[in-house]
Order: C-alpha cells, then structure tokens, then sequence
C-alpha cells in the first residue's frame, strides 16, 4: 500500500524456512510506518539538555501534581516534524506560556506530545487504509508511565493496552527462531501466547479532548517556517 496521508510503507516481516523445508513459512508482510523524531527521546532532552529531571521515573509524579498542562503545548520539532507532516523547517516550540506555569507543566506538556504526535500518525492510518483502531497495543520502556499510557487512550479516545511482556522486538526474534526450528507450529499458536497486563481505558469527555487537539494543532502551525531557504 502506498500512503497518501504522509505514511512510509515498510517491510514488517517475513518469516523464512523452516529447517528441512523448502517453502517460507509466510509471505512478505508490510505495514504502514509513522516516523516521529521526537517521542520518549524528548524526556531525555529534559534531563540532560535542560536539567529539569534526574530521571525519567520522576515524570509521572510531576505530570499528576497539575491538574492539566493549562493550554500550554510543547511541539518537539528539534529536527523538523516528520510523519505526517514532512516538514523540515519546523523547529521546537512552547507556547502558550504564562507565569503560572512551572516545571510541572512543561514535563507534562512533554509527556502530551508524544500522545499527539501517535493519534496524528493514528488518524493518517485509519484515513490510509479505512480502518478504524480498535485498541492500541503499546510497548517499551514509556509504557512504565501510566499518566502518558492515560493519557494515550484519552486523546485517541481508544483503550491502550499493555502486554505482560514489554520487548516486543527480541520477543519476536525468538519467536521466529522458534518457528525455523518446530517449538511452534505455527503464527497462530504464538498469538494465542500474547497477554495483556494492563489496560486504560478512555475517560475524557468528549469535548476537552476536543479543547486539547485543537491547542496541539494550533502549536504545531507556530512551530513551522522557523527555517529559511538561506539558512
């Protein structure tokens, strides 16, 4: 599938022979990918760039000691915004800004940007390939953050899902050595294996979450044009 909403089509997968056989166990799979620049690395920009956290535990403790970001946006385009935008000449923005706000509230803003950035690539997808998400399953070292994985479902309006086991990525690499050599039989019986621990379901009304896309967007029209052809 080629994307027309800023999408790049990968290969997924393909899982090859089984060992004494000559027929690939399945054909190519391809999916379609959202890249973003800036997601979970922006927590480390906090921490080591601008000194606000020791480490990236504490920001679950600051983003719930406010009771919102106070319609303040933190867009993390240190490189440009990619998917689904492609836009170079973007760079990194808050705004909204008011002497109220504190650390709080740019760590949360922080932590709400990458929620953003994922139902932007979402809604790209759904438009790509008219399907609607059902539940988004997540993984990774984020998934630790339960006010980010809350958040997640609320501003996709979809339950966020968190499997028993995080690293997805070497869990698959084990799976298909174990298909090549016969401990599973099949892609059917290692779904059967996939276990959730947690899920979060969507609890925020309708029309904050309104409020709140229409703020991101709006960040992310000042955060373009900062780059000139001349520069």
């Amino acid at each position: 599938m080629q994307s027309t909403q800023g999408l790049l089509t990968t290969a997924a997968y393909q899982i090859g022979k089984r060992i004494g056989s000559s027929e690939p166990i399945s054909p190519p799979i391809y999916a379609l990918e959202g890249s973003v620049a800036f997601s979970g690395s922006t927590i480390n920009w906090l921490r080591d760039r601008l000194d606000l956290i020791d480490s990236a535990a504490e920001t679950e403790t600051l983003a719930l000691s406010v009771a919102s970001n106070e319609n303040m946006y933190l867009v993390p385009a240190f490189s440009g915004l990619f998917a689904p935008h492609w836009r170079p000449d973007a760079r990194g923005c808050m705004v909204g800004l008011t002497a109220s706000h504190a650390k709080a509230h740019i760590v949360r803003a922080a932590l709400e940007s990458s929620a953003y950035q994922a139902r932007e690539v979402f809604e790209a997808m759904a438009r790509d390939s008219s399907i609607d998400l059902k539940e988004l399953r997540v993984d990774g070292g984020a998934t630790a953050n339960k006010f980010m994985m809350q958040f997640q479902a609320d501003i996709l309006d979809t339950p966020v899902v968190r499997p028993e086991y995080l690293e997805t990525t070497a869990m698959g690499a084990g799976f298909a050595a174990g298909l090549a050599v016969g401990v599973w039989s099949s892609l059917e019986e290692i779904g059967k294996m996939w276990k959730s621990d947690m899920t979060w379901q969507p609890t925020m009304a309708k029309e904050e979450r309104a409020r709140c896309w229409k703020g991101w967007n709006k960040a992310v029209e000042r955060s373009l044009g900062w780059i000139d052809d001349d520069n």
